[in-house]
């Protein structure tokens, strides 16, 4: 009967107005939740077949919940340098465990950036899921799969430890004064015997140096060594005798007897003009091997082996002392930089700088995330080293994704399978540090909603009480 549809017409009125009242309840309450994505019910009509000459039977109105996750919502800065926020489309991977995982283990997506280091190291949000990465591997590369989750791993940043950065390369700005009196003593020296290597200020030994350039270089373990560049005034104009070498001189084995930490030695000319004799050097050192400190002043080049090295030590293949314990080393020295080098000007002798790379043992202080996702460790020595790079999933229907506790989102039949990538690559949206997601919710557009819901209820309402009064009437026919 024609009543009957309309009760239960307006039954489902009041089921459909409840699941949107319950929506809307459930937006309002994530309007701070990060990367909460509100939802909606929307409205669909049922119909009956109807049958000719039985009279209309009323369907009703069922409410289908729409999730709308693909829609972004706005980045605001926060203070937290693992605060992140991603600018376009992309859900970071996340676990809900940090270890020993296995294909078992359900991988959910999430735009709820707010990560933090957890006791162990590992970077977890509020709702205590891991972020996933591409790790680095031992070369410090990083290798990406689109379609691999067994790849991924639980970015720790807990597991980084102290680093240091051997020199291997040093820019010497200095001037040796032109004029600078020829030693009288010059006759006695002898790289061998009494070179300026040797020179001690307090005993006298040794040869005294005109000048002397000292450079702080690091060893592989960040160690602080000190090479020196020796320089003797020859009574040819625009010439120098010249000794590369180590203090102290018991920190390398050359072989000599006794050891004089002399690395190399020989002559370096200048130009009229003041400047490093490049030509000069290399055609003196064709005719006669062996007698300038460089063979080519532009590739100056220094070597050390490693102080376990089965090479015997010699002049020629100089090592670090065994008790050092370090590695070996290559340090290329600049010396005809063209804004200063080696100049030789009728001025004081003076060292304008010594630049070097290469730094001791630092701790981190820092962990950076750049808009690309690579996670980075800074050390207060100045070294930074990646660590890993966040991998972001993205969907053929992100708004069908399967909703999960958390703020997160499962893969569903409708969704299709994700596809991993870097941040900023094939579609997928940067990443913002030291940002958050905010809600998608809008306040006045649920408050309106709620209003309209309640309207909605209480017309179907009043169908249900309508109906019941003209049952009743019926009824009382028979009386």
């Amino acid at each position: 009967m024609s009543i009957n549809s309309a009760l239960l017409a307006g039954v489902s009125g009041l089921t459909a107005n409840s699941a949107a009242l319950a929506a809307i309840s459930q937006n309002i309450a994530n309007v701070n939740t990060v990367g909460y994505k509100r939802t909606a019910a929307e409205f669909s009509t049922v119909v009956n077949s109807q049958s000719a000459g039985t009279g209309y039977s009323a369907g009703g109105v069922l409410a289908n919940q729409r999730h709308f996750i693909s829609q972004g919502g706005q980045l605001q800065r926060t203070n937290t340098s693992t605060d992140l926020g991603i600018a376009g489309q992309g859900f970071f991977v996340v676990t809900e465990k940090a270890e020993n995982l296995d294909a078992g283990d359900a991988r959910l997506f999430t735009r709820a950036g707010a990560f933090r280091v957890d006791s162990f190291g590992y970077l977890k949000n509020t709702a205590g899921l891991y972020l996933q990465g591409w790790p680095v591997d031992a070369e410090g590369l990083i290798e990406t799969d689109p379609s691999d989750l067994n790849r991924l791993r639980s970015i720790n940043v807990g597991s980084v430890g102290g680093t240091a950065q051997a020199t291997t390369r040093a820019q010497l700005n200095a001037n040796l004064q032109s004029s600078q009196p020829v030693s009288p003593d010059i006759a006695t020296y002898n790289v061998a015997t009494n070179n300026m290597a040797t020179y001690d200020a307090e005993t006298g030994t040794g040869f005294k140096p005109d000048f002397r350039i000292t450079v702080p270089v690091s060893d592989s373990k960040g160690g602080q060594r000190t090479l020196a560049y020796s320089f003797l005034k020859t009574a040819n104009p625009n010439e120098w005798r010249a000794e590369v070498h180590v203090i102290p001189a018991t920190d390398i084995d050359n072989g000599s007897v006794p050891a004089n930490g002399i690395l190399r030695s020989g002559l370096v000319l200048f130009t009229q003009d003041g400047r490093l004799d490049v030509d000069g050097m290399v055609a003196a050192e064709t005719a006669t091997p062996g007698s300038m400190l460089f063979a080519d002043p532009a590739t100056a080049v220094v070597t050390l082996n490693a102080s376990d090295s089965a090479v015997a030590p010699s002049a020629t293949a100089p090592k670090w002392t065994t008790a050092l314990g370090i590695d070996d080393q290559t340090v290329s020295f600049d010396l005809t930089a063209s804004a200063g080098g080696l100049t030789q000007y009728d001025s004081d002798s003076i060292v304008q700088a010594v630049v070097t790379n290469g730094t001791a043992f630092g701790n981190l202080s820092n962990i950076e995330i750049d808009d690309e996702g690579y996670v980075t460790a800074i050390f207060d020595n100045g070294v930074t080293r990646r660590i890993a790079q966040v991998a972001l999933a993205t969907f053929t229907s992100a708004d069908s994704l399967t909703t999960a506790n958390g703020n997160a989102y499962r893969v569903s039949q409708g969704s299709g399978t994700y596809n991993l990538k870097a941040p900023g690559t094939g579609g997928a949206g940067l990443i913002g540090a030291s940002q958050l997601e905010a809600s998608t919710v809008d306040l006045s557009a649920e408050f309106t909603g709620l209003i309209t819901t309640q309207r909605a209820y209480s017309a179907s309402s009043k169908i249900i009480t309508t109906a019941d009064e003209m049952l009743a009437e019926l009824i009382s026919i028979k009386r």
